[in-house]
């Protein structure tokens, strides 16, 4: 493998990025390096009380006092103090690894004088911090942050930064290395420390912790050069093969069900397998106890992501920030330079071109571990079929001839990750997103509680006004055929008394949603339907159908205290009454621009709100219009049918009294009839060309 001199002096894209990182670390040739002498607190409190938006963090300033939110906020003090010097901590790693780059790809001495200040800096402030005495009482209590697992993901960096500096022939004085030895050991008894906390008092190996504790210990015992103990992470308890083994899924996934948390858990493992590289142990084609692998947990992202390489934030994780794209771009240079593997390059191209504005290979990540001659990545639209994930509860249904796709949710709750959200349905177009998961604000907001972990924040089913109980759903049939992809899920832990069935196809012109619910309890409740599309909704509701008097909010709880009532239509005719609307999508933020039809079947005495709500996590502020449709009664069918473009579907049941429920959908030259039997499921009746 190259290093970086041969790699900048083969590859003129290289070379073009190395200079762009020199002018980034321009700065440090007039200005003091003030590495914080405060420890850290907890990020996630780095965020507005009042807009639930992430706080502005500006990498210059040296020593902020005022903390400024995107739309105009100031606060001063704690917890912002604190969490402010979290992110300063981990630019000035940052800024370390940065400049060990430069020297290895340049060999100028002031990138290596730069690095070993920062380095040797922290060496010394290191053992003047006490255990924090302000870290919760659930976290594992740091040193230099509130949590271990914050000061775990730093020391990774920084120690990264000191064996790049050391392989490339740099060398400390004896008094720096001595320094460097101490901070070493307190890391390694602190990390050692924490880890037996963890696996054998805490019982709970599988946490993403312990991934991190390895990596960090990795780092450690290769900077020390002390072999025997790196070998003792890979076997037993908590080691290495057994996380991989109880961490993840045989799918593939991680075993919270959130995208975050695996590539989260998964740039752990890197970490650790680029340490244990260095002593020829390689762990990328390592295998747990039911296959589970590295480049599995690869496969199942781009399985799951957009065809635009877009990941769903299903589960607790960021809809979208720029540590969090960092992230996706250091493991998939990774990922793409060990296993080369062409499809994993879209979701890389995706995250450049949120980081940078262009899908091109750019900055640190690129330079450190990017592979290739080219700076292109492969954006191309890609034919992939439909996939089931059985053991982690998740489906996605694709159609080489319908730019809609939908994933969805009926697995495992996800423990302190997960939401009260069975049966959600993600659905993406392939220019972007239609109607996706929210994504999760950092937890120091009050809305991860209130609204984005609640199930009526994501496009499935409340009752009562309600969230759904912590539970796991099943899949009942997974059908993929010639023309069509069939999925049929199933709740009866959502509510009790209550039976939530989804039933999805997905054919060549359409996407068929149709939600069955039934209660056998004495008295039926309040069945809402949430739909939250994040374009520009058209609603062609007529004057005299909308309910001036509905009300203006739906409840106080389970995060409908988070939503508005903008207008209402009851269907109040004894009838289905088919209701058309559209989301347009202006292409400013996806590029392209495109247009989603809908038709939904409203049940008589059912009512379509238009409501209001947080927009996603990124910014929570700017708020989205969505759908609920509500209907009391002890069953109800919910039917929708989305297509792409302006030109809606229409649906009409069909069915008899005392028979199965029929609909048909019909569109341009062809109608077809599908009917629901509760023992088989959905089945399609037949089809006929409608200019007969």
């Amino acid at each position: 493998m190259m290093n970086l001199k041969e790699k900048a002096d083969t590859f003129s894209w290289v070379g073009l990025e190395v200079d762009k990182l020199k002018m980034e670390l321009d700065p440090f040739r007039r200005e003091e390096i003030l590495l914080p002498t405060e420890p850290g607190g907890w990020w996630h409190q780095y965020v507005c009380p009042q807009h639930h938006t992430e706080l502005i963090f500006d990498v210059m300033e040296q020593d902020a006092v005022v903390f400024s939110c995107p739309k105009g906020c100031k606060l001063e003090g704690e917890p912002y103090r604190g969490a402010w010097l979290v992110y300063r901590h981990q630019a000035m790693a940052r800024y370390a690894l940065q400049s060990a780059v430069v020297f290895a790809a340049d060999g100028e001495e002031f990138y290596s004088s730069l690095a070993r200040k920062i380095l040797v800096g922290y060496a010394e402030q290191f053992p003047l911090y006490p255990v924090h005495p302000d870290a919760q009482p659930w976290m594992l209590s740091g040193r230099a942050f509130h949590q271990a697992l914050t000061e775990a993901i730093w020391s990774t960096t920084l120690i990264r930064a000191y064996l790049l500096l050391v392989d490339h022939g740099v060398t400390f004085t004896g008094e720096e290395e001595v320094k460097l030895q101490v901070f070493f050991t307190m890391l390694e008894e602190s990390m050692e420390q924490y880890r037996h906390i963890l696996i054998y008092e805490k019982k709970n190996a599988e946490n993403n912790y312990t991934a991190w504790l390895n990596a960090s210990l990795a780092c450690v015992y290769a900077a020390k050069g002390t072999r025997e103990k790196l070998a003792s992470l890979l076997e037993g308890e908590g080691g290495f093969y057994h996380h991989l083994s109880i961490g993840v899924k045989p799918d593939g996934f991680e075993f919270e069900g959130s995208t975050y948390y695996h590539i989260f858990v998964l740039r752990a493992y890197l970490i650790a397998a680029e340490m244990y590289g260095r002593f020829g142990v390689d762990l990328y084609d390592a295998k747990g106890e039911q296959g589970q692998s590295i480049r599995g947990m690869f496969q199942l992202l781009a399985e799951l992501s957009g065809d635009n390489g877009e990941l769903p934030a299903v589960h607790d994780g960021p809809y979208a920030r720029v540590p969090f794209a960092r992230e996706i771009a250091e493991v998939f240079e990774i990922g793409i330079a060990v296993y080369k593997d062409p499809s994993l390059q879209p979701i890389l191209a995706n995250a450049y071109r949120y980081l940078y504005g262009q899908e091109l290979r750019t900055g640190l990540e690129a330079v450190l571990y990017g592979a290739g001659e080219s700076k292109e990545l492969q954006t191309s639209y890609r034919v992939r079929d439909s996939v089931l994930l059985p053991d982690s509860g998740f489906a996605v249904l694709r159609h080489p001839g319908n730019p809609l796709s939908v994933l969805a949710d009926f697995g495992e709750h996800g423990g302190s990750h997960g939401h009260f959200d069975k049966l959600h349905i993600t659905i993406m177009h392939r220019w972007g997103e239609v109607a996706p998961e929210l994504g999760m604000v950092p937890y120091g907001s009050v809305l991860r509680k209130e609204w984005y972990s609640e199930t009526a924040s994501h496009n499935t089913v409340t009752i009562g006004g309600r969230s759904q109980a912590p539970h796991t759903g099943s899949c009942c049939q997974f059908r993929q055929e010639g023309n069509a992809t069939y999925l049929w899920i199933r709740s009866d832990g959502a509510y009790e008394g209550a039976v939530l069935e989804r039933h999805l196809v997905l054919a060549d012109g359409w996407l068929l949603d149709w939600f069955h619910v039934e209660q056998v309890t004495e008295r039926s409740q309040e069945v809402d339907l949430w739909f939250h599309p994040t374009g520009h909704l058209l609603l062609p509701f007529d004057p005299h159908r909308v309910q001036k008097d509905s009300p203006a909010v739906l409840g106080l709880e389970a995060g409908y205290g988070s939503v508005e009532v903008l207008s209402a239509m009851k269907n109040e005719t004894d009838c289905p009454l088919n209701t058309e609307w559209n989301i347009r999508y202006d292409g400013v933020s996806t590029c392209r621009e495109y247009e989603v039809s809908t038709s939904t079947l409203l049940a008589p005495g059912s009512t379509m709100y238009e409501i209001r709500t947080p927009g996603n996590a990124e910014d929570p502020s700017r708020l989205l219009r969505g759908i609920m449709l509500r209907h009391k009664g002890p069953s109800v069918d919910f039917i929708t049918v989305y297509r792409d473009g302006h030109e809606p579907a229409v649906l009409k049941l069909v069915s008899q009294v005392g028979e199965p429920p029929q609909i048909q959908i019909a569109t341009t030259g062809q109608a077809v009839v599908y009917c629901l039997d509760p023992k088989a499921g959905l089945i399609q009746e037949k089809s006929r060309n409608t200019e007969e």
